[in-house]
């Protein structure tokens, strides 16, 4: 499906349809009337609740958004963050310094695991989705990934990790970023969910210290099982 009417938006997101209608209304929710009715495109509702997530930091919202995110994709796909990414997908301490270097050596990390196969074309992407929205959050968090899933140089998704022993300003508004995740979906559905997953993670304070005083891969690895653990009770 590439578009939506009024009714079956309502029904993709669990809501009802005139919550739908009052949110286009209000601006709050990408649509268009075509001959007097409600149009809805697909990729565009899928970069609004990519905006929701990474724009809350409030935990209880990010959990509703994710409850709608699994019920509008196949949870027999769901896959824990700490199978995502791997100690061969991690990197403490980065040792790249600057926007550009960062992204280069997180792409070539994850090319490095066998995951992906074109390490240069995903890192253009990724700067081309900073330039166009960059990622780094307040809380010293950077979410890295390109506009669209890059299916073609992927094997399955996967994520990259890596910190920084120092925050290093990693957008034009001036943020220090010292933790990085880098996402490379194979789907869009999968890049809602495990985007969901990390922005839940990343709301909860203990979990960000703990990740910043690891001091290689392998304790990096441990910590997003145990917080795996803490997501699904």
């Amino acid at each position: 499906m590439e578009e939506f009417d009024l009714a079956q938006l309502a029904q993709y997101l669990h809501i009802t349809p005139a919550k739908v209608e009052k949110m286009v209304l209000r601006g709050r929710l990408p649509g268009r009337k075509v001959g007097g009715q409600w149009r809805f495109n697909e990729a565009e509702i899928h970069h609004w609740l990519e905006d929701q997530i990474g724009a809350s930091d409030d935990s209880v919202e990010l959990e509703r958004v994710q409850r709608v995110v699994d019920r509008m994709t196949d949870e027999t796909q769901d896959r824990e963050l700490h199978e995502l990414c791997t100690v061969d997908t991690i990197e403490i301490p980065l040792r790249a310094r600057t926007r550009g270097s960062v992204i280069r050596s997180m792409c070539d990390l994850v090319a490095a695991s066998g995951m992906m196969w074109d390490a240069p074309a995903m890192a253009e992407a990724v700067k081309s989705r900073e330039q166009m929205h960059p990622t780094a959050l307040d809380c010293g968090v950077a979410l890295l990934h390109p506009r669209r899933p890059q299916t073609s140089i992927l094997a399955d998704t996967v994520v990259g990790l890596a910190v920084s022993q120092a925050p290093i300003p990693f957008s034009d508004t001036g943020h220090m970023t010292d933790v990085f995740f880098l996402i490379c979906s194979y789907d869009d559905s999968a890049h809602l969910r495990t985007l969901a997953k990390i922005s839940r993670l990343i709301a909860m304070e203990s979990f960000l210290n703990r990740l910043r005083a690891c001091e290689n891969p392998s304790e990096a690895w441990h910590c997003l099982q145990e917080a795996d653990v803490l997501l699904s009770a």
